[in-house]
């Protein structure tokens, strides 16, 4: 299957969970919310160039948004973390690794200590935004720490079982390509 292909069928399955699956759940006395479609983004190849990424995540994200009704709010936390994908990546792997190594990021191609720290560092940026975007205000200081918190949690927890789960096949990147 093509890598177009299959970013195409990612793209509809993580917008369909998150719509149809996700959001039907009531949030935990209005504090935590479960967001896992934002993983679409964490798993584009690394060859995406950032204009590129930072325009599907730009796209996904306003997709999201026509589903749920919030203007913008998911757009704005999808085009931030597509555009900082890039800098974390180089800043934990190096280029010659990269370049030579798997064509995704997984906990295969990047090992579990930094794809662990990479999804943990995007998802907490994400949930952040998410919820600075959706409060516009720092009233309760703790409580949007709190609820930051909870949500990056019950994320990364989803994110561990969709790991689990749907093991993706890594194709070792050549150089003949």
């Amino acid at each position: 299957m093509s890598d177009l292909l299959k970013n195409i069928i990612r793209f509809a399955l993580f917008l369909a969970v998150q719509v149809f699956i996700l959001n039907r759940i009531p949030p935990l006395h209005r504090f935590v919310a479960p967001y896992l479609y934002f993983l679409f983004i964490l798993w584009l190849p690394f060859r995406t160039p950032r204009l590129a990424m930072t325009l599907i995540g730009f796209l996904f994200g306003l997709t999201l948004d026509m589903f749920t009704k919030t203007p913008g709010l998911h757009a704005a936390a999808c085009t931030l973390i597509a555009y900082l994908r890039h800098f974390l990546i180089s800043l934990m792997m190096p280029k010659e690794k990269m370049e030579i190594s798997y064509a995704e990021p997984s906990a295969t191609s990047m090992g579990w200590m930094q794809y662990s720290i990479y999804v943990l560092v995007l998802t907490f940026l994400h949930h952040g935004y998410l919820v600075f975007l959706e409060w516009m205000e720092f009233g309760g200081f703790l409580y949007f720490l709190g609820k930051v918190l909870a949500t990056t949690g019950i994320s990364l927890l989803l994110i561990g079982v969709t790991e689990l789960l749907f093991v993706r096949k890594s194709r070792y990147r050549t150089n003949m390509a």
